[in-house]
């Protein structure tokens, strides 16, 4: 949940450093640091806050010879200090090293380090990992690649999760990096090596890119680099080209990434639409499923696991299996499926979503998955990503880079993603050729109706900021609007720091009603027409008590802005998209609201955009 840049090459070191780290700082952002070698010893700047924290103390007489590594930090071990900052030094001086992830067995390794007559300045796994690194250096017989398999040595006794990077003050040309659990990639320029966590680091400077696997280190000098395994196994790179431009992670005209990605929803729709749908326009198809029509035939159960924002795609996913395909589907948590020994039938298929596709817990719940014998699918945005990489087979969402740590657009297109599984499993089954023609013609008005809601957010904002002021919200709605209502509440949470708390509005008069007051307005999302003279009895049990209303309504509707305090309409949709478009205001509502407060909306307190620590 931190971000790693690392350069070998003849440009401004700390520039290139600086800039991967400010595009990359949705990552982690309590605190950043750079390293590199300057005349025979690191030069190291660390600073609490911000990259323009670090940015801003960065003295012009600096100026790293040919190398650097850098780091934001999202903490783990260690409170946020300046001291628990990366990079850190081994206690003689040789190594320098940033680290994304979490040594379990730091304690134990520390004991013996400390006996060992080694001293800590800090309070993070990280500054153990270095030492541990520096002792195997001590200890190794001078040849060539000592630097190297020191590394590889103090990672074998390592348990638990690291992307590292790490310099050497005897081999000064150099960098190691390695990888577990923890993205990491490699950007092949011109005479000229990046390391980073994420792409967008280095889009700016290349696009050839190597993505490590798990149990990989990478040795790196001036122009070239070698891979091995923790077995010495040597490994002939796979070089991939990035399929984006820099002005895709960059805010352009916009005032925060969130707001820009909620407005490029149109664009992200059609791209996960984009050649999925049979010539005769009745049913979808994912050539990357690697199932044929028959072996999709004999599913008999889909389990869907994710977490977070993801995981309420995956309710929607449920709801709209169950509906349109007739197939028995659940939903896990993916940090709770590892640990659960959930039974599953022989022909279940395991969809595993997750918007970078690095998830911890998602990548642990498919391994889980694949170790038991099932098929396990993969939903992601990230193409190259860990998941993506070692799933049977999957669907990438072709979203673009996702900025904003509140996930919007990619939240969306995996709604989509399902909905359009949902029609591909239903054809394949009970539903005919008339109805999945009218569900794929509605699939392709999606993405102008989306337009539509994005076009009247200056209403949306109107309304949104009525509600700045209050401290407790509820967001209600029945059965695919629930998990709407549960994104809706997670939005304003995030972003506002108002505590939302989404629930079934059936359900509201069994405990969550005796939160009801003139304090704490309640979100309704009313879009079914068939069930909705039973929301408006739920609104009028809130009204009894005070609360103020907003509700979420399709055009047409009976529910008249007489009958609550605030409306916003959605454009008329097939029942299974209206998730969708019930979602894109809330959104809206969300950032209006968080921008009222003054809050910082694409980087709020205490999240990161990939959760890589369990």
């Amino acid at each position: 949940m931190c971000s790693i840049v690392g350069y070998v090459g003849d440009r401004d070191v700390a520039q290139i450093l600086l800039d991967g780290l400010e595009r990359m700082e949705y990552r982690g952002y309590d605190s950043a640091g750079i390293a590199g070698i300057q005349g025979d010893d690191f030069t190291i700047v660390k600073r609490l806050g911000r990259v323009k924290n670090l940015s801003d103390a960065i003295d012009p007489s600096i100026h790293f010879e040919g190398i650097g590594i850098g780091h934001t930090r999202w903490s783990t071990h260690g409170k946020v200090s300046v001291k628990n900052a990366h990079p850190h030094v081994s206690f003689g001086g040789l190594f320098t090293i940033v680290h994304n992830g979490v040594i379990e067995n730091y304690e134990s390794i520390k004991n013996f380090l400390s006996d060992s007559g080694y001293k800590f300045y800090s309070e993070t796994d990280t500054e153990v990992l270095v030492n541990l690194i520096e002792y195997h250096f001590n200890k190794e017989k001078d040849s060539g690649n000592k630097f190297l398999r020191s590394v590889q040595k103090a990672l074998l006794h390592v348990r638990g999760t690291y992307g590292i990077a790490v310099l050497c003050k005897r081999n000064p040309k150099e960098m190691v990096v390695a990888r577990k659990s923890s993205p990491l990639l490699l950007g092949i320029g011109d005479n000229e090596m990046f390391v980073a966590s994420d792409a967008c680091a280095i889009v700016a400077y290349t696009k050839n890119v190597v993505y490590l696997n798990d149990g990989e280190l990478a040795h790196i000098a001036h122009s070239d680099f070698s891979i091995i395994t923790m077995r010495n196994e040597k490994i002939d790179a796979v070089k991939c080209q990035l399929d984006w431009e820099i002005e895709d992670v960059s805010r352009g005209a916009y005032e925060h990434f969130m707001l820009k990605e909620i407005c490029e929803q149109p664009m992200a729709l059609q791209n996960a639409m984009r050649g999925r749908f049979s010539d005769d326009l009745s049913t979808a198809k994912f050539g990357g499923l690697r199932l044929s029509p028959m072996e999709l035939r004999q599913v008999d159960r889909i389990l869907f696991c994710a977490c977070g924002t993801a995981w309420h795609a995956c309710l929607v996913a449920e709801y709209l299996m169950k509906k349109y395909a007739r197939i028995p589907t659940e939903v896990e948590y993916a940090s709770e499926f590892r640990y659960g020994n959930i039974p599953l039938e022989k022909n279940t298929l395991v969809f595993v979503i997750s918007q970078s596709g690095e998830t911890l817990d998602s990548f642990a719940a498919m391994q889980e998955a694949k170790r038991k014998g099932y098929r396990t699918l993969a939903i992601t945005n990230a193409v190259g990503s860990t998941i993506a990489r070692e799933s049977d087979g999957g669907i990438y969402q072709h979203s673009g880079p996702e900025i904003g740590v509140a996930s919007t657009k990619a939240f969306t297109a995996q709604v989509c993603v399902a909905a359009m599984l949902a029609l591909l499993f239903g054809r394949l089954r009970d539903m005919g050729f008339d109805e999945g023609f009218a569900f794929v013609q509605a699939l392709h008005e999606l993405p102008a109706k989306v337009a539509q809601i994005v076009e009247s957010r200056e209403e949306i904002r109107l309304i949104a900021e009525k509600y700045a002021h209050c401290e407790d919200m509820l967001f209600l709605g029945r059965q695919s609007m629930f998990p709407v209502a549960l994104e809706g509440a997670l939005k304003l949470k995030e972003i506002s720091y108002i505590h939302a708390e989404g629930y079934p509005a059936a359900e509201m008069k069994h405990g969550p009603i005796a939160l009801v007051s003139e304090k704490c307005p309640c979100v309704f999302l009313a879009t079914q027409n068939d069930i909705l003279q039973k929301t408006m009895s739920n609104i009028q049990e809130v009204k009894a008590r005070n609360a103020r209303v907003v509700a979420v309504v399709s055009e047409g509707s009976d529910l008249s802005s007489g009958f609550v305090d605030d409306l916003i309409q959605i454009p008329r949709t097939h029942d299974a998209l209206k998730p969708i478009l019930a979602t894109v205001p809330l959104q809206l509502f969300a950032y209006y609201i968080a921008r009222a407060r003054g809050c910082d909306i694409d980087k709020p307190r205490n999240l990161a955009k990939s959760v890589t620590v369990e």
